[in-house]
């Protein structure tokens, strides 16, 4: 530098000039006057220099990324293709810089032989992979097959190509979007080098010589959205030393040694040399070095600054590569941290009178479910899209969000309903839309899956209604994505696998069993995973199949399975009273081994209160293989996995795990995932859906889920089964009320579906209406035992009163509710819950003490009285022998420590649907407990229960068609 400037002050003296036009001259020439070179060699950009201070930022940047999330690490991949001694020593050098700065590279090295196609679904693998925050191919991949290039970089998903090669990033630094994409390293390297200069590139004329992909063409965006006038020459442009000469910032990727003389160079010029290349020398011991593009001898005595080769552009652009890798990470952690979602929410064009809801949702076209899916923070690769209104979502995705807080948590239940319902689901949707589309917070709703019977029965569909719906109410309600198929599926696996096993027990000896079982093959017999899990429960620690005794044999292949203890049966997911009981067995080919069995509804399988009730896809299989099917002849529990079966159940159901993505009319996102019975099974969503959901609204949002029937079922088994199972802890309980349930609880008439309502509940009744509202003054009680706020929502009908509606809430808030309000969210969608949505807002951010009703580990006979006294009202419960036997048999099976999930009607609080309001002085008989060690419960009978329903005189499906030219589905509602 002082040589510099005593260059300057010579210059000045021979020149006369004074020093404000040295400085004019100065910034003509982009450099200073203490800068100012005219006859000595240009300062060296060092890229290694300047590389080492990028990492060594990238490094503590890193560090401080590690310190608030310590179990988080930026992840790199780098895919190549076949063995290139050049590939390797790149590849090396990336591996080591990302070792120094922390971040985990991983090397995927396919061999020569693989194909395009294997290449691409590496590719997608490493997309999906929430661990890799950069994916990189290196190039030029060394295959024996053809691979099309572009074809391969263009399948990195744009949010992971650090590399910057794929035509969305590329377009986007075309078209001037620096901040929303990843430029390509060696030109964002080239401008890091630029600006150590100090010099102003705005205004500047630059000139790039080459237009490849990876340099030249985004080096020229790059330039031009940094505000220089650029010049792109290339092999066919004229003249090319006089285009050079008008350039205040050259940049050099032709791939031509020492092409670019010294005397072409603007005096002052910045001289950015990207070529590697290879010339003889007989002075170096190979015989060969490494030049660039531009003659650098020549070039540093004209230029202001100048890149050497090596030791210049190289070590930055693996810098820049780590600086990508780093930044998508931060990128990833952010999109990771929920905020306030960017929603479209849908317009309602609400009509009076209320349309049917089939026509309300034929009214409203939904978005995109990828859209929505985008919108609410979900990542491509976490979505599987079912069409364009229906997705499964990725178990990946509670990975990805793991340190993500959870936002709060709501349940809407009802006081004891009519055989009408109460509009417990059209609640949930309503509260979520107001919560979403009209308070502006990021609000998600959490419902179950309906069975297919009741929609061709008598029910029709469970999609919501009026205009507080999910939609297509006929995807909703009919197929969705085969959960219920899977289920159905597994069931009857399981179901055939013990009468199979029964059956060949019975007519072949140990020693034949044996041989099927462990089959030889090639003289040597060898047991599977799940043979080898049943030999160490039975205590037999050995693994050579010919090493067994007799005795172990006969312990190994005999299950012994007791008929009359077998409680699995088959399912069907229709309607039909005719096979509540049936005979299997009567084919010849059975030998006469038949036996009484029966049919439930789909939605009655363990496998679909397991599905609700399990936390990941491991915890999943675990659950299958615990599931008891039947006991012993000595009385000891039988398995799926004694079957050997449980291994293809969770084949069968690895994609029902995943929740699915629907839409509300407003356009909200809805999780529709598992419908287990809310009486032999606990009756709610998916615990998965609603650990997604709670992550992605974040802490300041909403997520709305819904127990089945009354406070005293769906909402007791909701708070000490699921929430027992989930850990997580509800905010705020919605409890749904109507006149005319009320009304009934008060004395009125009988309410039968299908038959027009009694005047007394059309009319106003105030004396009805206050004696009926003890029970919801109990359901209030029941919610608040559990240390939940409660909320109200009284769901309005067109014939209920002013003055009806008033005393509703005022008697509800003196019973200890929160709040308690009116709702016409039927009526006008997530408008008319607005003031449901602001009171549960400021409910949730009152103190909540939630705890259990019960400790488990107190005997079984206790936890049943216990939530006979303190929920239903009941005096005491009284075991019938049967199941006194069963409280004997499952605590000397071990599972006496299971929570318990009552099977009781609905129509009532206590065992008898006849009666209403609230019963006092009952004794609750328990005629039966059964056990769901899969799922985790055992549940006792209070009184019959049909686990399948029969079709009644019309049922639904007279109304049920599909038009053959538009495809459309015609009579659901």
């Amino acid at each position: 530098r002082r040589r510099s400037v005593i260059c300057v002050r010579l210059w000045t003296t021979r020149a006369g000039a004074d020093c404000s036009k040295i400085g004019s001259f100065a910034a003509k020439v982009g450099a200073g006057a203490n800068r100012l070179n005219l006859v000595m060699a240009a300062q060296v950009l060092s890229g290694t220099a300047v590389s080492a201070q990028v990492r060594e930022r990238l490094k503590n940047e890193v560090a401080l990324i590690k310190n608030k999330f310590p179990d988080f690490s930026p992840g790199l991949a780098i895919l190549q293709v076949g063995d290139r001694d050049d590939s390797n020593l790149y590849i090396k050098v990336k591996l080591k810089a990302a070792a120094q700065i922390g971040i985990s590279a991983n090397h995927i090295r396919l061999p020569k032989s693989v194909t395009e196609t294997e290449v691409l679904r590496c590719i997608v693998c490493l997309n999906k992979d929430p661990a890799i925050h950069g994916l990189i191919v290196q190039l030029p991949l060394d295959s024996d097959n053809p691979i099309n290039t572009e074809k391969v970089t263009n399948a990195v998903t744009p949010d992971k190509d650090v590399d910057g090669l794929t035509s969305i990033n590329a377009g986007k630094l075309a078209r001037g979007d620096l901040g929303d994409c990843f430029i390509p390293c060696t030109p964002k390297g080239c401008l890091e080098l630029i600006r150590q200069t100090g010099v102003q590139i705005q205004g500047k004329k630059a000139v790039v010589i080459g237009r490849s992909k990876i340099v030249g063409a985004p080096m020229h965006d790059l330039l031009l959205w940094n505000h220089a006038t650029v010049t792109t020459c290339h092999s066919k442009t004229v003249q090319l030393n006089e285009e050079v000469n008008k350039a205040d910032i050259l940049v050099a990727g032709i791939g031509k040694p020492q092409m670019i003389k010294g005397d072409w160079i603007k005096p002052g010029a910045i001289v950015i040399d990207c070529g590697i290349n290879s010339i003889e020398d007989s002075t170096r011991p190979s015989g060969k070095r490494v030049v660039g593009d531009v003659a650098y001898e020549e070039a540093k005595e004209r230029a202001s600054y100048i890149t050497p080769v090596p030791g210049g552009v190289g070590p930055m652009t693996v810098a820049m590569l780590m600086e990508n890798t780093v930044e998508s990470a931060k990128r990833y952690l952010q999109e990771s941290s929920q905020g306030q979602w960017n929603i479209q929410y849908s317009r309602l064009y609400v009509q009076t009178p209320v349309p049917s809801d089939i026509q309300i949702s034929r009214s409203c076209i939904p978005k995109p479910i990828g859209q929505l899916a985008m919108e609410i923070g979900l990542r491509s690769e976490e979505v599987e899209l079912y069409g364009q209104t229906k997705a499964k979502v990725l178990l990946s995705t509670i990975k990805r969000l793991k340190d993500q807080q959870d936002g709060k948590y709501i349940v809407v239940t009802g006081i004891t309903p009519t055989p009408l319902g109460e509009g417990k689901s059209t609640t949930t949707i309503g509260l979520v839309q107001a919560l979403g589309a009209h308070l502006h917070l990021n609000a998600f709703a959490c419902v179950r899956q309906p069975s297919q019977g009741p929609t061709f029965g008598i029910k029709g569909g469970a999609a919501g209604g009026g205009y507080s719906q999910v939609v297509p109410m006929e995807e909703f309600n009919l197929h969705l994505t085969g959960d219920i198929h899977a289920i159905t599926a597994a069931n009857n696996l399981v179901a055939a696998a013990i009468d199979a096993r029964m059956f060949h027990e019975l007519t072949q000896s140990d020693k034949a069993l044996y041989n099927r079982l462990v089959p030889s093959n090639n003289g040597v017999r060898t047991f599977s995973d799940i043979q080898l899990r049943r030999l160490k429960r039975l205590g037999i620690e050995k693994t050579d199949a010919a090493a067994l005794t007799e005795e172990e044999v006969n312990k190994f292949v005999r299950l012994d399975i007791d008929p009359e203890s077998i409680t699995w049966q088959r399912v069907l997911d229709t309607n039909d009273r005719f096979l509540r009981k049936i005979t299997i067995g009567e084919s010849p080919t059975e030998k006469g081994h038949s036996r009484s069995a029966q049919f439930d509804i789909s939605v009655a399988s363990e496998i679909m209160a397991v599905l609700a009730l399990t936390s990941s896809l491991e915890d999943m299989r675990h659950r299958l293989a615990k599931m008891v099917v039947a006991s012993s002849k000595k009385g000891e529990p039988v398995t799926t996995e004694d079957l050997g079966v449980s291994g293809a159940l969770a084949v069968l159901m690895k994609d029902a795990v995943k929740p699915n993505l629907m839409q509300t009319l407003e356009g909200n996102p809805v999780f529709v995932h598992a419908g287990p019975f809310a009486n032999i099974a606990h009756g709610n969503s998916s615990i998965l859906a609603d650990k997604i959901a709670l992550k992605l609204v974040g802490p300041e949002g909403f997520v709305v889920t819904e127990a089945g029937f009354g406070a005293d079922i769906g909402m007791e088994k909701f708070f000490d089964i699921k929430c027992r199972y989930s850990g997580l802890r509800p905010h705020v309980v919605v409890l749904v009320a109507t006149v005319r349930a009320l009304k009934m609880h008060g004395g009125g008439p009988a309410v039968t579906a299908g038959v027009p309502l009694p005047k007394e509940y059309t009319a106003e009744n105030l004396e009805l209406l206050e004696k009926g509202c003890a029970n919801l003054r109990k359901q209030i009680e029941n919610a608040i035992v559990f240390g939940v706020p409660v909320v109200v929502a009284v769901n309005a009908f067109k014939s209920d009163t002013e003055a009806e509606i008033e005393l509703v809430c005022r008697l509800a808030k003196a019973a200890g509710a929160f709040d308690a309000v009116k709702c016409t969210h039927w009526a006008e969608g997530g408008k008319g819950a607005v003031t449901l949505a602001e009171a549960v807002q400021r409910a949730s951010q009152a103190p909540s003490h939630f705890r259990f009703l019960y400790d488990v580990e107190l005997p079984i006979v206790e936890k049943i009285r216990i939530i006979a006294q303190k929920i239903y009202g009941a005096d005491n419960v009284e075991l019938l022998p049967e199941a006194q036997h069963k409280v004997d048999l499952y605590t000397k099976q071990g599972f006496g420590n299971l929570p318990i999930c009552m099977a009781k009607t609905h129509l009532s609080l206590s065992h008898d649907p006849e009666k209403k309001g609230v019963p006092t002085g009952f004794i609750l008989p328990i005629r039966d407990i059964r056990a769901s060690v899969g799922s985790g419960f055992l549940y006792p009978l209070v009184g019959t229960m049909s686990t399948m329903p029969g079709l009644p005189t019309r049922p639904c499906f007279y109304d049920i068609d599909l038009d053959p030219v538009s495809e459309q589905v015609n009579g659901l509602f």
